[in-house]
């Protein structure tokens, strides 16, 4: 799988050194520095789904965080509502060119800074899944949760929405396995790149992502016949 220019895989095997607090510390900063810096950018976006998607302008939605505790993530709006009538009820038919464009360019994302300053999210972390994907993972892929989610991941700059769920979810726990400061400045800096060359914002044939059904556990291998002649 192709690595992002100038990410340091080898920094994957490093301990981990950063002290929680210090994390935190890192990410109320830099979280308010980027709302205060994104206020206009917020304000236009918020104008655009209002007239295009009308109200609510956000989305919010409950999704698992640290040591699977549920909490309520903050997005902006991209999709209609359900409408049977109208036939909206897959996602393709619900995102709008609006939302298309959001997604493609990440505006989307920007309320959940708000997450990262409550203390539900981080900087850097597993993304946020639905708290029905709980009793779905296998015991080490459940690992995830050690950590708070993160606005951005190591599976995000792997390739997002290309990646299967269960490399996705082995990148989440290569993460909770390694992450330092240094790894989460190197993701920060290749989820720039990710975002500015529109990569992998979703799956193949979906228009955003398939939902996770779990992972199918691994057959044994049959057992080999004795060919030692009689």
């Amino acid at each position: 799988m192709p690595v992002p220019d100038g990410f340091v895989d080898a920094d994957l095997s490093l301990p981990r050194t950063s002290p929680k607090r210090g994390k935190r510390i890192i990410d109320v900063a830099v979280a308010a520095f980027l709302l205060l810096l994104a206020t206009p950018v917020l304000l236009v976006v918020a104008a655009l789904v209002a007239a295009g998607l009308g109200r609510p302008v956000l989305f919010r939605q409950c999704r698992a965080g640290l040591h699977g505790q549920p909490f309520e993530l903050v997005k902006f709006r991209t999709m209609r509502p359900p409408n049977l009538g109208l036939g909206l009820l897959g996602d393709q038919d619900r995102l709008t060119p609006l939302g298309r464009w959001l997604r493609a360019t990440s505006l989307d994302e920007l309320p959940t800074l708000w997450n990262v300053l409550r203390g539900d999210m981080s900087l850097v972390g597993p993304r946020p899944l639905l708290p029905e994907y709980l009793g779905r993972y296998s015991p080490r892929q459940a690992r995830r949760h050690e950590v708070r989610p993160g606005v951005t991941g190591l599976a995000q700059v792997r390739g997002r929405n290309s990646l299967s769920w269960e490399e996705k979810l082995d990148f989440d726990v290569r993460y909770v396995d390694s992450h330092n400061l240094r790894v989460d400045l190197s993701i920060l800096a290749a989820t720039v790149r990710t975002v500015l060359r529109r990569e992998g914002i979703n799956a193949a044939g979906s228009a955003t992502a398939p939902e996770f059904l779990g992972t199918p556990p691994r057959r044994p291998a049959p057992p080999q016949r004795d060919r030692t002649p009689a």
